[in-house]
């Protein structure tokens, strides 16, 4: 495993992983932390090799059965040796001496920060190789040091390493084990001053993360709270419906865990749960690894219903496309899968489709399907709001006299949505007139409506 701390490292390291993987013939990853996968450094590009390597056919080798991988087990351990010796001395581990009272080993973007905060004044072994990591190249940096340190984010892996080594190390009794690190909190770790930093007096109002106006998420998510559901969500902009003022959404746990959750969840509260409870999916997560959670709850029959919104796009990620819109990741022509078709193919006989900007239609098909004695699947379908295609109505207005204040429509959680002066009111940057608000209101307060018929 390999570690980048900045942009071009991440490209050097990338290079190098294949030639690592062609040496020593091994998988390599590639670690990113979040600070490095989201940060920005001058690149030096050069021209792509795309080297040509024939396949060779070693079943030995490549069938795992347990015969075989009883006889590559001596080869993996021979392996790693081969590795550990390459860790002494390659490109990407490095020693840079400074002053000698304190070393610290460090790497990723750990090593920045340390850099940031003592410049020269200390010695640095930046390892960019986390593992199988190097024992020799530890053991003599941490002979020319007084004092030894390992600054790295969460685990002490380094640090037990150095500490197995038979080395007195200073690490995670000094460093959190939790979160981040920043420049600021390693110099505080270590008696230093830190940055000049400024902060405002006034209190600043909270500003968390939210639907965008007009998703098409948002009327399906307050059907689902209206109707009291518990509900078992799963990854994309879609696990938005957990936050206030909607909170929804109760569980996330990784890509396609939300079908299989309600079906184990329903499986053993039966009757208790199956009435309100449902697993919430995107259609490209469902792409990804919703297919065989929804064949289990086919196939083992539990009486559970689960929700496909599908907004027409991968939206979280930025858009990409995926194999239910009928073209491929470069915008070509591609096959195009019927979910509707699909979910009946895999043994689903209740299959219905609604417009999430309807919420009537939203209720009405969701109480049919939770009452049913029998597994479902309800597709909800209209386009993302920031498609470029989308053509949106125009904004809405309120009637300032009709509007009493009751603050219906701040229900759904809008950012087009606020309160001024006890009345509500439209901000027309945002508004893309989807007429979900309008259907709260109890006094008809929203102008500029567009009949349901004509949406």
């Amino acid at each position: 495993m390999i570690e980048p701390s900045d942009s071009a490292e991440a490209l050097e390291f990338t290079k190098l992983a294949y030639e690592i993987s062609e040496k020593f013939d091994t998988p390599v990853l590639l670690k990113m932390c979040t600070r490095v996968a989201h940060s920005q450094s001058l690149v030096e590009t050069g021209d792509r090799n795309v080297p040509d390597f024939p396949y060779e056919k070693n079943i030995g080798k490549y069938v795992m059965m347990p015969g075989n991988a009883k006889k590559r087990h001596p080869i993996v351990e021979e392996r790693t040796k081969k590795l550990i010796e390459y860790a002494e001395n390659c490109p990407l581990n490095r020693v840079e001496m400074g002053g000698t009272e304190i070393g610290i080993i460090t790497g990723s973007t750990s090593y920045q920060y340390v850099k940031e905060v003592f410049g020269d004044s200390v010695s640095v072994l930046k390892l960019g190789m986390t593992n199988p990591l190097p024992n020799k190249l530890i053991k003599d940096f941490a002979a020319k040091v007084d004092k030894l340190f390992v600054v790295e984010e969460l685990d002490p892996i380094i640090e037990n390493h150095v500490k197995a080594l038979g080395l007195t190390v200073t690490g995670k009794d000094l460093l959190p084990v939790c979160d981040e690190f920043s420049q600021n909190l390693i110099a505080k770790a270590f008696g230093k001053d830190t940055a000049e930093s400024y902060a405002l007096e006034d209190v600043i109002p909270n500003r968390p993360p939210v639907m965008c106006a007009g998703c098409p998420h948002r009327g399906l998510f307050y059907t689902l709270k209206k109707n009291n559901c518990t509900v078992l969500g799963d990854i994309g902009c879609y696990t938005l419906g957990a936050v206030p003022p909607l909170g929804a959404i109760e569980m996330t746990l990784c890509m396609g865990a939300s079908i299989g959750a309600v079906h184990g969840f329903n499986k053993v509260r039966g009757a208790e749960s199956e009435n309100k409870t449902v697993a919430v999916i995107g259609d490209s997560t469902f792409m990804h690894s919703g297919m065989t959670g929804l064949a289990n709850v086919a196939y083992n029959q539990s009486n559970s219903t689960i929700v496909i919104v599908d907004n027409s796009i991968t939206g979280m990620t930025g858009h990409q496309q995926n194999p239910t819109t009928g073209y491929n990741i470069k915008g070509d022509p591609a096959g195009k899968i019927d979910l509707e078709a699909l979910c009946r193919a895999m043994g689903f006989e209740r299959v219905r489709v609604v417009d999430p900007y309807n919420l009537d239609q939203c209720d009405k098909v969701l109480k049919e399907e939770l009452a049913a004695a029998a597994p479902s699947v309800i597709i909800s379908r209209r386009p993302c709001a920031l498609l470029k295609y989308v053509k949106h109505n125009p904004p809405l207005s309120i009637n300032r006299d009709k509007c009493v204040g009751c603050k219906s429509c701040m229900k759904i959680g809008c950012p087009a949505i606020s309160m001024k002066d006890g009345k509500a009111t439209i901000d027309n940057t945002l508004c893309v007139g989807c007429n979900v608000c309008s259907q709260l209101c109890p006094v008809s307060a929203f102008e500029g409506m567009v009949n349901k018929e004509d949406r």
